[in-house]
């Protein structure tokens, strides 16, 4: 997935040497911007993964950290609870999930493997919605089973997860952020 610039002796991504050589002249011509700093681009992208019966069997959340870790190429954080639920069983400061959060050459392997990869091993899949936007360019995507990550081995795995992704661009409105995203390869569907 890596590429050797020659001209910089720099190793860049395929998908950002994509954005920088294809995606960046189609935005400047789409919206008119004078300047190559007003075109959008990936600031980062946020993984997580909630464990609720981690409260009851702490080795869930070891697997999720260790799956997670296989993933995104980088190690885990555990997000603990920010307040007490009586109904839940939940006390303040439990450990119930963990997330990482993706900058750089790691962001761009992981948007590259996500739209070319994973994705496409989703079953029945027929595109993702465009309509997950939050009005100011970010993307969030909910994916029911992470085995459609190639790193992970379904042999191993004790239960099937979910996932949550954001990701974060510098796209002032949904518009700008839908066509950064449908240009970098992202699977929109159709109506």
């Amino acid at each position: 997935m890596r590429v050797m610039n020659r001209s910089e002796g720099t190793i860049m991504t395929q998908l950002k040497t994509v954005y920088e050589n294809e995606v960046i002249p189609k935005l400047r011509e789409t919206f008119g911007y004078s300047n190559i700093m007003q075109v959008p681009k990936l600031k980062k992208v946020v993984l997580n993964m909630g464990i609720g019966e981690a409260i009851h069997n702490i080795k869930l959340l070891d697997s999720a950290v260790e799956e997670l870790k296989l993933i995104a190429g980088q190690k885990p954080v555990i997000t603990r609870a920010k307040r007490s639920i009586a109904a839940f069983k939940l006390r303040e400061g439990m450990p119930i999930g963990c997330m990482v959060t993706l900058r750089r050459e790691r962001m761009w392997d992981f948007v590259y493997k996500l739209v070319n990869i994973a994705l496409a091993r989703v079953r029945d899949f027929r595109g993702i919605s465009s309509k997950a936007f939050d009005g100011q360019g970010n993307y969030s995507l909910g994916i029911k089973e992470h085995i459609i990550f190639p790193e992970i081995d379904i042999d191993k795995i004790d239960r099937i997860k979910g996932l949550n992704i954001s990701i974060v661009t510098t796209a002032k409105n949904d518009d700008e952020g839908r066509a950064l995203l449908k240009l970098l390869g992202m699977p929109f569907k159709t109506r």
